[in-house]
Protein backbone atom coordinates (compact mmCIF):
# COMPACT_ATOMS: atom_id res chain seq x y z
CA UNK A 1 0.00 0.00 0.00
CA UNK A 2 3.19 2.22 0.75
CA UNK A 3 4.30 1.55 -2.49
CA UNK A 4 1.39 2.36 -4.35
CA UNK A 5 1.30 5.92 -2.62
CA UNK A 6 4.81 6.30 -3.96
CA UNK A 7 4.25 5.66 -7.24
CA UNK A 8 1.32 7.96 -7.25
CA UNK A 9 3.50 10.77 -5.70
CA UNK A 10 6.15 9.91 -8.46
CA UNK A 11 3.44 10.25 -10.86
CA UNK A 12 2.70 13.62 -9.69
CA UNK A 13 6.10 15.28 -9.79
CA UNK A 14 6.70 14.22 -12.94
CA UNK A 15 3.72 15.57 -14.53
CA UNK A 16 4.81 18.78 -12.52
CA UNK A 17 8.16 18.74 -14.18
CA UNK A 18 6.71 18.79 -18.10
CA UNK A 19 7.73 22.49 -19.50
CA UNK A 20 4.52 23.49 -21.35
CA UNK A 21 5.19 24.50 -24.63
CA UNK A 22 4.01 28.29 -25.76
CA UNK A 23 1.02 28.02 -28.09
CA UNK A 24 -0.97 31.01 -29.64
CA UNK A 25 -4.58 30.14 -31.34
CA UNK A 26 -2.72 26.33 -31.43
CA UNK A 27 0.54 27.37 -33.42
CA UNK A 28 3.70 27.08 -31.81
CA UNK A 29 6.09 29.65 -32.01
CA UNK A 30 8.21 28.08 -34.46
CA UNK A 31 5.37 27.65 -36.28
CA UNK A 32 4.12 31.45 -36.14
CA UNK A 33 7.80 32.54 -37.54
CA UNK A 34 7.56 30.30 -40.50
CA UNK A 35 3.80 31.85 -41.76
CA UNK A 36 3.55 34.65 -43.48
CA UNK A 37 2.51 37.89 -42.53
CA UNK A 38 -0.98 37.61 -43.93
CA UNK A 39 -1.76 34.72 -42.56
CA UNK A 40 -0.46 35.01 -39.33
CA UNK A 41 -2.90 37.73 -39.32
CA UNK A 42 -5.87 36.10 -39.75
CA UNK A 43 -4.94 34.67 -36.09
CA UNK A 44 -4.99 37.97 -34.81
CA UNK A 45 -8.22 40.24 -33.19
CA UNK A 46 -9.76 42.42 -35.43
CA UNK A 47 -8.31 45.52 -34.51
CA UNK A 48 -4.77 44.22 -34.77
CA UNK A 49 -5.68 42.24 -38.00
CA UNK A 50 -7.29 45.03 -39.95
CA UNK A 51 -4.22 47.47 -38.52
CA UNK A 52 -1.59 44.62 -40.52
CA UNK A 53 -4.03 44.37 -43.46
CA UNK A 54 -3.86 48.04 -44.32
CA UNK A 55 -0.34 48.34 -44.34
CA UNK A 56 2.45 49.96 -42.33
CA UNK A 57 3.52 53.38 -41.86
CA UNK A 58 6.40 54.89 -43.25
CA UNK A 59 8.04 55.10 -39.19
CA UNK A 60 6.71 51.23 -39.07
CA UNK A 61 8.33 50.34 -42.05
CA UNK A 62 11.68 51.59 -40.82
CA UNK A 63 10.85 49.84 -37.84
CA UNK A 64 10.12 46.26 -39.72
CA UNK A 65 13.66 47.02 -41.54
CA UNK A 66 15.21 47.55 -37.87
CA UNK A 67 13.73 44.03 -36.63
CA UNK A 68 14.77 42.22 -39.92
CA UNK A 69 18.37 43.36 -39.04
CA UNK A 70 18.49 42.72 -35.12
CA UNK A 71 16.89 39.19 -36.08
CA UNK A 72 20.01 38.84 -38.52
CA UNK A 73 22.12 39.64 -35.83
CA UNK A 74 20.21 37.55 -33.49
CA UNK A 75 20.65 34.57 -35.83
CA UNK A 76 24.13 34.73 -36.13
CA UNK A 77 24.64 34.48 -32.33
CA UNK A 78 25.82 38.44 -31.39
CA UNK A 79 23.49 40.28 -29.17
CA UNK A 80 21.22 43.30 -30.96
CA UNK A 81 21.40 46.48 -29.38
CA UNK A 82 18.02 47.95 -28.25
CA UNK A 83 15.71 49.14 -30.75
CA UNK A 84 14.42 52.50 -30.00
CA UNK A 85 11.17 53.39 -31.71
CA UNK A 86 8.39 55.98 -30.77
CA UNK A 87 5.73 53.17 -33.01
CA UNK A 88 3.67 52.30 -30.12
CA UNK A 89 1.12 51.36 -32.64
CA UNK A 90 3.15 48.44 -34.00
CA UNK A 91 1.61 45.30 -33.73
CA UNK A 92 3.85 42.46 -31.87
CA UNK A 93 4.58 39.68 -34.48
CA UNK A 94 6.41 36.26 -33.82
CA UNK A 95 9.69 37.32 -35.25
CA UNK A 96 9.85 40.25 -32.80
CA UNK A 97 10.22 37.76 -29.46
CA UNK A 98 13.70 38.14 -27.94
CA UNK A 99 14.41 41.16 -29.09
CA UNK A 100 14.59 44.58 -26.84
CA UNK A 101 12.69 47.79 -27.15
CA UNK A 102 12.91 50.82 -26.05
CA UNK A 103 9.32 52.53 -26.52
CA UNK A 104 8.64 55.88 -25.99
CA UNK A 105 6.08 56.98 -23.76
CA UNK A 106 6.36 60.35 -23.92
CA UNK A 107 8.96 61.23 -21.60
CA UNK A 108 11.77 58.11 -21.87
CA UNK A 109 12.52 55.34 -23.96
CA UNK A 110 11.03 52.11 -22.13
CA UNK A 111 12.72 48.82 -22.25
CA UNK A 112 10.35 46.45 -23.36
CA UNK A 113 11.98 42.53 -23.77
CA UNK A 114 9.26 41.14 -26.52
CA UNK A 115 8.19 37.46 -24.97
CA UNK A 116 5.81 35.18 -26.56
CA UNK A 117 3.00 36.30 -24.48
CA UNK A 118 3.17 39.45 -25.98
CA UNK A 119 2.04 38.06 -29.34
CA UNK A 120 -0.55 40.44 -31.13
CA UNK A 121 -0.37 43.35 -28.56
CA UNK A 122 0.82 46.39 -29.67
CA UNK A 123 4.23 48.01 -28.46
CA UNK A 124 2.85 50.72 -26.70
CA UNK A 125 0.93 48.47 -23.98
CA UNK A 126 3.70 47.66 -22.69
CA UNK A 127 5.34 51.70 -22.05
CA UNK A 128 3.00 53.06 -19.64
CA UNK A 129 2.16 57.05 -20.65
CA UNK A 130 1.09 57.77 -17.43
CA UNK A 131 2.86 57.28 -13.69
CA UNK A 132 0.78 55.14 -11.37
CA UNK A 133 -0.82 57.62 -8.73
CA UNK A 134 1.15 57.41 -4.98
CA UNK A 135 -1.22 58.73 -2.59
CA UNK A 136 0.82 60.47 0.11
CA UNK A 137 -0.81 61.75 3.76
CA UNK A 138 -3.89 64.06 3.86
CA UNK A 139 -2.86 67.70 4.10
CA UNK A 140 -4.46 71.01 4.86
CA UNK A 141 -7.70 71.48 3.08
CA UNK A 142 -8.28 67.48 2.37
CA UNK A 143 -11.26 67.24 4.37
CA UNK A 144 -13.89 69.92 5.35
CA UNK A 145 -12.89 68.54 8.88
CA UNK A 146 -9.30 69.57 8.54
CA UNK A 147 -10.38 73.30 8.84
CA UNK A 148 -10.73 72.69 12.63
CA UNK A 149 -7.72 70.94 13.16
CA UNK A 150 -4.81 73.34 14.72
CA UNK A 151 -1.41 74.05 12.43
CA UNK A 152 1.46 72.87 14.41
Amino acid sequence: MASARRRRIKKKKQVISKKIEFRYRGYTLEELQQMPLREFAKLLPARQRRTLLRGLTPQQKKLAMKIKKARRLLNKGKEPRIIRTHCRDFVITPDMVGLTFGVYNGKEFVEVKVTPEMIGHYLGEFSLTRKPVQHGAPGMGATRSSMFVPIK
